[in-house]
């Protein structure tokens, strides 16, 4: 999203992963915009690929559990595609704990292959076409392991969802499992703890809640939150930024995309 607010629209199309990828790829988004702008990247708990066809080589960030800044971004035309850490680890053979907090090119991941598909992404004449080459080549390029991570995975999956449970404790008596498995298992695949994952879950539900145009401030409160000086705590602690500021740019992001 961009750090200040933008009187310019831009344009954003929202694709979800088609049913077959979606244990790997969360879904897709393409974007253009006239200028370079600064951004804020908010808190996520997926891995994001980024292909830019302008001439910015393709990278890949990993999941965040605080907002990080670009200044003068020079993605401006592109796509970005969100990655479980299944998925991370079945298209580019390294766990996405290999990328938690940091940035690096895909091509030190998928070698000319990056290139490949920035040039491919690009030189496609309509949106649609670009979708249809972006879950054709996953689903050609991904190599799924032996599943012996299931578990953490299935652990990774329940803390997305709005009704996980309360605590680490639960969530692994839920499982069958020791606490301390849960715990170590997030650290050796994600790289982030059972409880950073489950901040950055709450935190995303937060701001997808305040898509919707008719949605208020209060609407986050839902979410997982304890109460109102729990939510202004963790939203300041997450994405620098007040309820009330992070509401009203998210608001703003929506009514300005086309």
């Amino acid at each position: 999203m961009p750090a200040l607010g933008q009187a310019e629209p831009y344009e954003m199309i929202v694709r979800r992963s088609p049913p077959h990828l979606r244990p790997y790829a969360l879904g897709a988004a393409g974007f253009r915009t006239r200028t370079a702008e600064d951004a804020r990247m908010l808190p996520l708990n997926a891995a994001t690929l980024i292909v830019d066809f302008t001439g910015m080589s393709p990278i890949v960030t990993g999941p965040r559990a605080t907002a990080t800044f670009a200044v003068r971004t020079p993605w401006r035309h592109g796509m970005a595609v969100g990655l479980t850490p299944a998925g991370m680890s079945a298209l580019t053979g390294a766990p996405v704990r290999e990328v938690a907090g940091a940035t690096v090119p895909l091509a030190d991941l998928l070698g000319v292959r990056a290139e490949e598909l920035a040039g491919r992404l690009g030189e496609s004449a309509s949106w649609d076409e670009r979708f249809a080459l972006l879950w054709e080549r996953l689903t050609a390029w991904l190599r799924p392991g032996p599943g012996r991570d299931y578990l953490i995975m299935r652990a990774w999956w329940r803390l997305q969802a709005p009704d996980c449970p309360r605590t680490i404790a639960g969530l692994a008596a839920e499982l069958g499992v020791s606490r301390r498995y849960v715990e170590l298992g997030f650290r050796r695949v994600v790289g982030l703890s059972p409880k950073t994952v489950a901040r950055i879950a709450r935190f995303q539900r937060a701001v997808d809640s305040w898509r919707r145009p008719s949605a208020t401030l209060d609407a986050a409160l839902s979410c997982g939150f304890a109460d109102q000086p729990h939510l202004s705590r963790e939203i300041r602690a997450m994405s620098r930024l007040t309820p009330a500021q992070l509401f009203a740019f998210v608001q703003d992001t929506g009514r300005l995309a086309e």
